[in-house]
């Protein structure tokens, strides 16, 4: 349950908001001498304000290479290069654009509780096993399923405070 989150939040991290965030280039993948590699790995990549990201290549060659993977991504930035300096400006976003975000955000958190959940399933599932194959008792049964949906509460709960928590940044102007 506990990946489960952990992939959710990755996911999160995808979902623009209107500020800046380095993560956001993290699945832009740029051809490296004839192999695909993410920009982080051929770049440093940085914050110049809450709306900027600056990416500083490593070597020459490299800003056009940068420029263009990052123009043909789905993120819809476009970037412009001042010197060795790649600049990405975060554009402004619209209320129906936010509106939009705040669905695919809450689309996500349905996804991992549903994780969460067959989680929950299969858990009980096993338990079950052992008390027909007379490893355990039904106590221990009940005590089990007790356990397991606490700890499915516990997750679920976090993932509604997460996709809450998301849809307040996509909404703050």
């Amino acid at each position: 349950m506990d990946q489960s989150i952990a992939a959710f939040k990755n996911n999160l991290t995808k979902v623009r908001t209107g500020r800046a965030n380095p993560a956001l280039l993290d699945t832009v993948q740029v051809d490296y001498y004839g192999s695909m590699l993410p920009i982080s790995q051929v770049a440093n990549l940085s914050l110049i304000d809450a709306r900027t990201i600056g990416i500083q290549p490593w070597e020459k060659g490299m800003g056009p290479k940068i420029e263009k993977a990052i123009r043909d991504s789905d993120l819809g930035l476009n970037p412009s290069s001042m010197g060795e300096l790649i600049r990405v400006p975060m554009p402004a976003m619209t209320e129906e654009r936010r509106r939009d975000l705040t669905k695919v955000v809450r689309g996500e958190g349905e996804n991992a509780k549903i994780a969460i959940r067959n989680l929950r399933r299969d858990a009980n599932e096993a338990v079950k096993k052992l008390v027909k194959d007379k490893l355990a008792s039904e106590d221990d049964q009940k005590r089990s399923e007790a356990d397991i949906q606490k700890l499915t509460d516990k997750h679920i709960t976090e993932v509604d405070r997460l996709v809450a928590s998301k849809e307040q940044d996509i909404m703050a102007v």
